[in-house]
């Protein structure tokens, strides 16, 4: 059973700062990849950034230079720090946690709002 919980949203104005958190508890297995995505109103889900076991990065283009993503292998946790906000980062953010069965697990999101 895997569960995932993201938390650290809200609201905040352009230029800002937020960060976002990720835990997950696994009891079978152990967790190869944690991504953080993000759906906008009306648009598809994105990719913003991941990354592995062993600390191999990915961004999307949109948020490099400005977001940071980071864990704590011991604590199952992973961070997003999200820097130099924008309006177009509007959405809620989601983490989904891929186990090394490669099952892929979802937390709920948690909403990011930036203001102009």
């Amino acid at each position: 059973q895997v569960q995932v919980v993201e938390s650290g949203g809200g609201l905040v104005q352009a230029g800002g700062s937020l960060r976002l958190s990720c835990a997950a508890s696994i009891t079978v297995g152990s967790i190869l990849t944690t991504g953080w995505y993000r759906q906008a109103p009306g648009k598809q889900l994105d990719l913003v950034a991941d990354i592995t076991s062993g600390g191999n990065t990915n961004y999307a283009e949109s948020v490099k230079d400005r977001f940071t993503i980071s864990r704590d292998g011991a604590k199952n946790t992973v961070w997003l720090q999200m820097n130099s906000l924008k309006p177009e980062d509007t959405a809620v953010y989601y983490c989904k946690i891929t186990s090394d069965w490669l099952d892929s697990y979802w937390g709920r999101g948690t909403q990011v709002t930036v203001s102009s």
